[in-house]
This record gives C-alpha cells, sequence and structure tokens, in this order.
C-alpha cells in the first residue's frame, strides 16, 4: 500500500507539474493597425513568427487605430510591441502630440520597416486637381489616433486648410467605400504602396492622386516637420493612375516598450531579420522589400532598445548618439 501510494503521490505530482511547464510561455501584445492597413500586415506577421519560432514566447495581434495608439498602449504597458511612424514617436517623446503635452519616454525604437508615403486619393471627375480645391471638401482622414490622421493635421493645419474642410476620422476601406458612394470627396491614407485600400478604390472607381509636395512646400510644411522626406509614387502603381505622383512619407518603426527584457528584443530581431525571417515578411506583405539589415536603423532619431543597440551593434551598425540617448 505504502509504494503504491508512493507511485500514485508521484504520478499526481508529474501530472501537476506537466501542465505549469506546458504553460510557462510569457505572453507578449503586439499592437498593429486597422483592418487594411500595412501596420496590421506587419505586425499579425511578426507576431505569428515569433510565436512559432522563439519556443517560450507567445505574441498576440492587437488591432489598432494606428501609430499614435500603439505609442501610447506601448508606453502604458498595455502592449509590449507596436509599430509606429518616426515623427509620430519623436513628437510623443517631446510632449509635441496634437493636444497632448505628456511625453511617452517608454516607447524605445527597434528596427526600420519601410517608408509610409501620403496617398491623396480623389475620384477622378471629382473636379478636385489640387490639395487647395479641398476647401469645403469632405476628407477621410484615416481613425482617430491614427498615424494618418495625426500626419493628415499637420499637413492640413500648416496650408491653412484643416478648419476649411470637414476631417472624417475613419479607417481606410470604409473611407474608400464611402467615397465611392459619394459620402467624402476625398481620402488620406499614409501607408506603404501598392495599399489595398487604394487598389479597392482603384479597383471600383477611376481615381487619380494628388501631388502633396508642392502645396507642402509652398506652406512651408517641410521646414516645420523635417522628418518628413520627400518620394514619388510610380506610375502604374494602382490601375487607371497612369502617371507619377509627388508626395513624401514618414519611417515606419517596429517599437517596444523599454520594459520588454533585452534577451527578448535580441532574439525577436534576430529571428525576423535573419535570411529565412525577411523572406517570410516579404510574403507576408511586398512592403517588406524595404526591410533589410543595411537600412535597420534607417530613419529612427529617437532612442533605441538595449536589446536593439545590442543586436545591430554585432551587425556593424553604428548607433547614433540621439539612438542612445535613453
Amino acid at each position: 500500500m505504502k509504494r503504491l501510494s508512493l507511485i500514485l503521490s508521484l504520478l499526481l505530482a508529474t501530472a501537476t507539474f506537466l501542465p505549469v511547464t506546458a504553460m510557462a510561455k510569457e505572453r507578449l501584445a503586439f499592437s498593429g493597425g486597422p483592418e487594411g492597413g500595412t501596420f496590421q500586415y506587419f505586425s499579425n506577421g511578426i507576431a505569428t513568427r515569433l510565436s512559432k519560432n522563439m519556443g517560450d514566447v507567445e505574441v498576440s495581434n492587437m488591432a489598432s487605430a494606428g501609430s499614435v495608439e500603439n505609442l501610447r498602449r506601448v508606453d502604458s504597458g498595455d502592449a509590449d510591441f507596436g509599430i509606429s511612424y518616426s515623427g509620430d514617436l519623436f513628437l510623443a517623446r517631446n510632449g509635441k502630440l496634437p493636444k497632448d503635452e505628456k511625453k511617452y519616454v517608454n516607447v524605445q525604437s527597434l528596427s526600420y520597416l519601410y517608408g509610409a508615403p501620403a496617398h491623396l486619393v480623389v475620384l477622378a471627375d471629382s473636379g478636385i486637381n489640387k490639395v487647395s480645391d479641398l476647401a469645403g471638401k469632405k476628407v477621410g482622414v484615416g481613425g482617430a489616433g491614427s498615424g494618418a490622421a495625426a500626419s493628415a493635421q499637420r499637413y492640413f493645419e500648416t496650408l491653412g486648410l484643416w478648419t476649411k474642410m470637414e476631417p472624417t476620422f475613419i479607417g481606410y476601406n470604409e473611407a474608400v467605400a464611402a467615397m465611392g458612394d459619394k459620402l467624402l470627396d476625398a481620402v488620406w491614407v499614409f501607408a506603404g504602396f501598392p495599399n489595398s485600400s487604394v487598389i479597392q478604390a482603384a479597383a471600383s472607381n477611376k481615381i487619380k492622386l494628388l501631388d502633396t509636395v508642392e502645396a507642402g512646400k509652398a506652406g512651408g510644411f517641410f521646414d516645420v516637420y523635417p522628418f518628413y522626406a520627400e518620394l514619388t509614387i510610380p506610375a502604374g502603381t494602382y490601375s487607371g493612375v497612369d502617371t507619377p505622383t509627388k508626395t513624401f512619407q514618414d519611417s515606419a518603426l517596429w517599437v517596444a516598450g523599454k520594459h520588454v527584457k533585452t534577451d527578448m528584443v535580441f532574439n525577436a530581431l534576430k529571428d525576423i531579420f535573419s535570411e529565412e525571417g525577411l523572406a517570410y515578411m516579404v510574403k507576408v506583405k511586398k512592403t517588406a522589400k524595404e526591410m533589410s539589415v543595411a537600412d535597420g536603423l534607417k530613419g529612427i532619431v529617437t532612442p533605441i532598445h538595449e536589446g536593439a543597440e545590442k543586436f545591430w551593434a554585432g551587425k556593424g551598425l553604428t548607433v547614433t548618439a540621439a539612438q542612445k540617448a535613453r
């Protein structure tokens, strides 16, 4: 009997121990973006791969309004990883977000992901041919709290148009559908190209993209916000848009909270920026072709995480003073 009791005790102890071991994964949250946006493709792709390849980690993807909401979530610890635009992060850390003087100092950069250009989309027969024509018009500017909405407000305020038009805070997919139904006059999309929502708009209606650079220069936009860079969306990127479009971009960055462990960040970067990881990300979203080890710190003008510094220094990249200033 004593022997039987001992065996039963050992079996019970083993049965109790095994589930605890199986449940020992560390759970992390990745705050992404709205449905149809490039952020959501990237966050879901990274979360899925890390959950599969890092045996001690399970990363869940969270829908989000976008860049600014992600910053707030990561800063507070409600999320561990996120994606943010470099400009939003710079302003947030310095207490210069619109109507928000808080300094979000717990958010640190991990890597450059891709350049996110502004798309200012209108129907081809709308009679809207330049940015100033948007006065008195309804413009979908992205969801409230999104990086798209924040960039739109910066742009149109600098040009003196924000209070002259009717900004509508709405996600990309809903916005292009509303424009097709003539409920909106224009849609602002701030995402890597080709963007699925703009593709959707071009498939449903004949569209055109407006040049944002000419008006931006005339209004002093690039003097006020020097972290934005000019670029051109090539002709043929979207169906029916047969001429190149001058616009500007911000850099989309992978960010993490200061609270995330150094080794966790190091191993996450090691996996995603491996040859296999980069190939996987391109399958998730073609925009990921911009990701590379050589450009790992591109567009980052704010402090990086200790785990990121360790990883990128090991790859031979130079970490600037601004990136080290934690």
